[in-house]
C-alpha cells in the first residue's frame, strides 16, 4: 500500500545519501584522514584467533597508537580486514563481533588467517553498513503484505486504519514507588490488546515507569518481552534496571559501555557461563589444533600430505560442526529462560532471535528512532508498547529530501497524533526547578507538567534565581563563520566572564567535591571549540574544571547538569537563526539545568522566531531578563 511504499521511497532516499557521504569520507582520503575521521583503526596487532561459527575465523585484534581517537566502529557492523602493503588486494571482509576500549573482534568471512596477515601493517574499517538497510526493506516489505490483511489488528492501527482497543477490567496496579500519572501509565500498557504509548517529558521518570511496566507485564501475562531502543546506551540502560527489579534478561548484542553488572546479562558471558560450554570449549580447542597441524603443511606437497591436510581440515570442520551444535542447544536454553530480551532495533533480528515472536515488543526512546527501524521488532509483536518524547530530538536523517517529505517523522509522533487514546503524558518530573521547567511546559506540554515538590523551588544557595536570560543586543556581538559552523567570541568570553562570577558567588557554599555540575551547551560545534579553548585560559576556573563540560545540545539528550549555559551563537543584522529554529532541539537544551539556566543569546537576532520571543517575555515576567550591558 501507499503508507509502506512512501516509507521505502525514503529509505531509498537515505540509503543513497548515506552511501554518498560514505564514499565521500572513505575514496578519495588517506588511511590517515580515515583514521581521524574514525573509520579505521591503524595499526592494529593481532592478539588471537579463533574458529567460530560457518567455520569462519574470528580473530582478536587491538589497536596500537592513536588509541585516544574517538571512533565508529561497533559491534554488529560490517567492517573490512586489511593489509596496507596492499590494500586492494590484501583485504579480506567480515562482521565486528565485539568492541571494547581499544580491542575488537573482527569475523572475517574466510576459513583460515590469509598469509599476509602475518606481514604487519594491518587495520581494520568500517564498511558501508547495507545489512542494516537491508532489514529495514525487508521489514517494510513484510508490513505491507501485512497490512493487506485486516486480521493483522498491530499494523492496520499503527497505520491509522483502526483504533485500538483495551481491557475494561484490569486491576489498577499498586506500585508504591510510582506516582499517579506514571501508574496511570501502567494500567494503560496492561489494559492495551494492542497499542499503548507512554509520552515522557525530561526528568519525569519514564524509565522507572518503563521498568515497571514490564515488570508487572510479564506477571500478568507470563510471557517473553523484547525490549528495544535505537541506541545501545539506552538498551544498556533499561537492561541494567530491568535486572535489579530481579527479572531475567538477556542482553542480545555488546553493550556501549563494558560494567560487570551488564556484562552478565549479555548472550556471550551467559553462554560462556553455561554448564554445556565447557564441552564445546574442549571441542573448538580440538579443532583448532587439527586446523593448527594441517597448516603445518607446506605449499609444495604430495598427494599423500595433500590427503593427510584435507583429513585434518575435515575433523575440523566436522568437530566445529559438532560445537555450532551444541552453542545452539546453549543459546535455544538461554532464550528460554529468559523473561525479557533486550537488543537494539535493528539487533532484534540477530540470528538467535530473528524467528521469535512476542506476545509484546516496547520500544524506548521511539522519538529518536527511524521508523523504519522500528517495523523490525513490530513484525514479532502481538502488542507494542512505544515510549519516549516527540517534543526532543527526531533521529538523525542523512538526505534532506528525505527527512523533507516525512523520514524524520517518528512512528511515535504519528501514533501520538492518531491515537491520543492511548497516550499517558508522565505529569511530574523530578529535575527542574519549577521556573526551569515553565516554558517548556507550557510550548510542549499543554502546560500539564508539574515540578515534584523535592525540586520545584531547589536552588544553588538562598535567593539564587533558577533562571536567567542575558541579552547581548546592541553589544556588537557580531557573530563570525568559521567554515560551515557559526562562532561568537565575544559572546564566549561573555560566558566564562558570567560562570567565572556565577563560580566565585558558589565557592562560600560549596567544597571542590560538592561543588554543582555545571554544562555549557551550544548548537554549534566551532563554537563549542572556542569555549573549551577560554575554559583553558580561565585561571579562576580551573579548580573545577572536573565538573564542567563542554558539548553540543544533541549530545546531552537524556542527561543533566545542576547549571547549564546555552550559547544561542547566532547575531546578525538579518535574523538568521539556522539551527537555533528547530525548537526541538532547544526543548532538549532548556531541560538540562536541575537549579540554574543561563541562555546567552541577542534577543534581536532571535526573536524573529515567535518561540524566542515568547521565551524572552516569560523571562522577563519571572524578573529573570539582564542585559549583558550590566555585566559591561
Amino acid at each position: 500500500m501507499d503508507y509502506f511504499k512512501h516509507l521505502l521511497d525514503l529509505l531509498k532516499a537515505e540509503r543513497d545519501e548515506d552511501r554518498n557521504q560514505y564514499r565521500r569520507l572513505t575514496e578519495t582520503t588517506s588511511i590517515a584522514e580515515r583514521r581521524a575521521n574514525g573509520l579505521t583503526w591503524y595499526p592494529i596487532a593481532i592478539r588471537s584467533s579463533e574458529m567460530s561459527r560457518g567455520d569462519y575465523v574470528t580473530v582478536e585484534v587491538e589497536r596500537t597508537t592513536h588509541q585516544d581517537l574517538s571512533h565508529q566502529l561497533r559491534t554488529g557492523m560490517p567492517a573490512l580486514f586489511f593489509s596496507n602493503h596492499d590494500p586492494k588486494t590484501d583485504r579480506v571482509e567480515g562482521t565486528i563481533a565485539y568492541q571494547s576500549g581499544n580491542r575488537l573482534k573482527i569475523t572475517i568471512l574466510t576459513d583460515e588467517l590469509p598469509d599476509w596477515s602475518r606481514d604487519g601493517k594491518l587495520g581494520v574499517e568500517m564498511l558501508f553498513d547495507d545489512k542494516s538497510y537491508d532489514e529495514m526493506e525487508e521489514a517494510l516489505k513484510t508490513a505491507n503484505t501485512l497490512s493487506q490483511d485486516a486480521k493483522n489488528r498491530l499494523v492496520s492501527i499503527l497505520i491509522g486504519q483502526s483504533s485500538p482497543t483495551f481491557h475494561p477490567d484490569v486491576p489498577k496496579p499498586s506500585i508504591p514507588k510510582l506516582n499517579n500519572s506514571q501508574l496511570r501509565a501502567v494500567e494503560k500498557i496492561l489494559s492495551a490488546n494492542e497499542l499503548a504509548i507512554v509520552h515522557g517529558p525530561p526528568g519525569t521518570g519514564k524509565t522507572t515507569t518503563l521498568v515497571q511496566a514490564i515488570k508487572a507485564l510479564n506477571k500478568q501475562d507470563h510471557q517473553k518481552i523484547l525490549v528495544v531502543a535505537p541506541s545501545n546506551t539506552a538498551v544498556d540502560l533499561l537492561s541494567e534496571k530491568l535486572h535489579e527489579e530481579g527479572l531475567n534478561v538477556l542482553r542480545v548484542g555488546n553493550p556501549a559501555r563494558i560494567s560487570d553488572r551488564l556484562m552478565a546479562l549479555t548472550l556471550d558471558h551467559k553462554m560462556a557461563e553455561h554448564s554445556l560450554m565447557k564441552e564445546a570449549k574442549k571441542l573448538k580447542k580440538q579443532a583448532n589444533e587439527f586446523k593448527n597441524m594441517a597448516h603445518k603443511y607446506k605449499r609444495s606437497f604430495g598427494k599423500a600430505e595433500r590427503d593427510q591436510r584435507k583429513a585434518l581440515f575435515d575433523e575440523a570442520h566436522r568437530i566445529m560442526k559438532d560445537v555450532g551444535n551444541t552453542e545452539q542447544y546453549i543459546v535455544d536454553d538461554l532464550i528460554a529462560k529468559a523473561q525479557v530480551i533486550t537488543a537494539t532495533l535493528v539487533g532484534s533480528n540477530q540470528y538467535m532471535i530473528r524467528n521469535l515472536k512476542f506476545h509484546t515488543v516496547v520500544i524506548d526512546e521511539a522519538g529518536q528512532a527511524l521508523e523504519p527501524a522500528c517495523w523490525i521488532p513490530i513484525l514479532k509483536a502481538q502488542k507494542l508498547v512505544l515510549a519516549g518524547d516527540h517534543c526532543q530530538l527526531s533521529p538523525t536523517i542523512k538526505s534532506s529530501e528525505a527527512a523533507r517529505k516525512g523520514l524524520s517523522t517518528t512512528l511515535l509522533e504519528k501514533c501520538v497524533a492518531l491515537h491520543p487514546e492511548a497516550v499517558t503524558l508522565l505529569e511530574e518530573q523530578y529535575r527542574m526547578h519549577e521556573h526551569i521547567m515553565g516554558y517548556s511546559s507550557q510550548v510542549f506540554y499543554g502546560s500539564q507538567l508539574r515540578a515534584h515538590a523535592s525540586v520545584a523551588t531547589h536552588s544553588l544557595f538562598p535567593g539564587d534565581g533558577a533562571l536567567v536570560f542575558i541579552d547581548t543586543a546592541g553589544c556588537g556581538f557580531e557573530e563570525k563563520l568559521e567554515g560551515t559552523s557559526s562562532t561568537n567570541p565575544d559572546e564566549a568570553a561573555f560566558l566564562m566572564k558570567h560562570l567565572t562570577h556565577v563560580v566565585s558567588e558558589l565557592e562560600p557554599y560549596y567544597t571542590p567535591e560538592t561543588f554543582p555540575s555545571i554544562a555549557i551547551i551550544s548548537p554549534y560545534k566551532q563554537q563549542l571549540n572556542l569555549l573549551n579553548e577560554q575554559l583553558l585560559h580561565a585561571p579562576e576556573l580551573e579548580p573545577y574544571r572536573p565538573k564542567i563540560a563542554v558539548n553540543t545540545i544533541d549530545s546531552f539528550q537524556g542527561q543533566e547538569r545542576d547549571i547549564v549555559y546555552i550559547s544561542m551563537t547566532r547575531s546578525n543584522d538579518q535574523g538568521e537563526i539556522g539551527f537555533l529554529s528547530d525548537i526541538r532541539r532547544m526543548n532538549v537544551a532548556m531541560t538540562r539545568a536541575r537549579k540554574k539556566l543561563v541562555v546567552i543569546g541577542d534577543s534581536a537576532t532571535l526573536s524573529g522566531l515567535p518561540f524566542y520571543a515568547d521565551f524572552i517575555t516569560y523571562a522577563e515576567h519571572l524578573h529573570a531578563y539582564q542585559s549583558a550591558w550590566e555585566w559591561m
